[in-house]
């Protein structure tokens, strides 16, 4: 008797969506144009206001792969909770409703879910800028994202636990039963919720896989109006150091110090040169919210030792050290340069440093100026 071939495990794709009728029809048409032979794209229409819900709709009523589940805004994170409770598949994964996939992308990261064993993978990304009028910018894969998925892999998170940067919802594929059985679960009513789950992931997978293909193409909308464009709030700024403690809180239960170390130079503070670039702008009680992040998290080890830039790394320790005004002078010296213009390099008994013109290099620890040898 012969026996045929298992049928390929269902891929669920959780689409949460608000206010996005411009761009939602090229998001599904890129979900069901995936050359993954079993698809379902559940769509979660969260109380928008606009035609979103409309357009999603009229494309389940066409494609019975579509589904689609209407709510009242809750979020991000709720309308991806919502998601999965309506999904079938034994592999689930998430899009958001801006942004558009590959069409190899399911594929791709299947073969390597199911060839490795492995309880979710990773693939790379690219910023999408469909306006650019350089082609070469229409697609950029930023060069930290190449790094980390530079080789086809199954890892434990000892391996490569700068990894733990690759915090984003949609570039993975998970199994159903490690995603269940590990507790997992979107944060609610907060920005940035992606980092404190797939933390979360690959603390507790018993291996996770990385394939070098971008599998995600991520919007940069021109008109400011994403979540990572409004950095200048203090709401902002409140969940971003409320999803970085929780982060730090799951890296510490862990328990191991090489991911520690490595979390902590790395991949904490990752995105602070986005919020150093608007101290001198910034009204008082957004400056000193991010003061009292900056010397909470980095108590212990100082943002001097982090893999930030190095006119970054000087901005964090001014901020450590509560020099407000030096630390807006340098932010406004950075913002000043031409394009690949660098900062003035000065070669002391010391070894190599920065040197910001206007700033008393006398005044500041030497390790909050010096370079590191690559960045000579």
């Amino acid at each position: 008797m012969r026996i045929g071939r298992r049928p390929p495990r269902r891929i669920s794709v959780v689409v949460p969506v608000f206010d996005v009728e411009a761009y939602l029809d090229e998001c599904l048409d890129s979900l069901l144009a995936s050359t993954y032979p079993d698809v379902e794209v559940v769509v979660v229409d969260d109380g928008s206001t606009d035609g979103s819900g409309a357009i999603a709709d009229e494309r389940a009523a066409r494609d019975a792969r579509v589904r689609v589940v209407h709510t009242t805004n809750r979020g991000l994170g709720a309308a991806r909770n919502e998601g999965l409770r309506h999904t079938t598949g034994e592999l689930v994964t998430f899009a958001d409703s801006d942004d558009v996939v590959p069409p190899t992308a399911h594929a791709v990261l299947q073969r390597q879910l199911t060839g490795s064993g492995c309880d979710f993978v990773t693939g790379s990304i690219a910023w999408w800028r469909p306006d650019a009028e350089d082609p070469r910018q229409v697609l950029v894969q930023p060069p930290w994202m190449r790094r980390l998925h530079r080789t086809r892999a199954a890892l434990v998170l000892e391996q490569e636990p700068e990894i733990l940067g690759d915090v984003f919802a949609w570039n993975k594929l998970f199994t159903r039963a490690f995603w269940d059985g590990a507790g997992l679960s979107w944060l609610e009513g907060h920005r940035y919720e992606d980092q404190p789950t797939t933390t979360r992931a690959f603390l507790r997978a018993r291996r996770f896989g990385i394939v070098p293909d971008v599998v995600y193409h991520w919007r940069i909308r021109s008109d400011g109006t994403s979540i990572t464009q409004q950095r200048g709030s203090l709401a902002d700024l409140e969940d971003r150091w409320l999803t970085k403690r929780l982060t730090a809180s799951s890296v510490a239960d862990h328990g191991s110090p090489k991911v520690s170390k490595v979390f902590r130079d790395k991949v904490l503070p990752g995105d602070l040169h986005r919020y150093f670039v608007q101290i001198p702008t910034a009204d008082d009680a957004w400056y000193a919210l991010l003061e009292a992040g900056v010397q909470e998290l980095f108590a212990g080890r100082s943002l001097v030792h982090s893999g930030l830039p190095p006119v970054h790394r000087l901005t964090g320790w001014l901020v450590e050290q509560g020099r407000r005004a030096d630390a807006a002078h340098v932010m406004t010296y950075l913002a000043g340069l031409a394009p690949g213009e660098r900062v003035p390099r000065v070669d002391d008994p010391r070894g190599w440093r920065i040197d910001v013109p206007g700033l008393d290099a006398a005044t500041v620890d030497v390790a909050a100026l010096r370079l590191h040898d690559h960045e000579t």
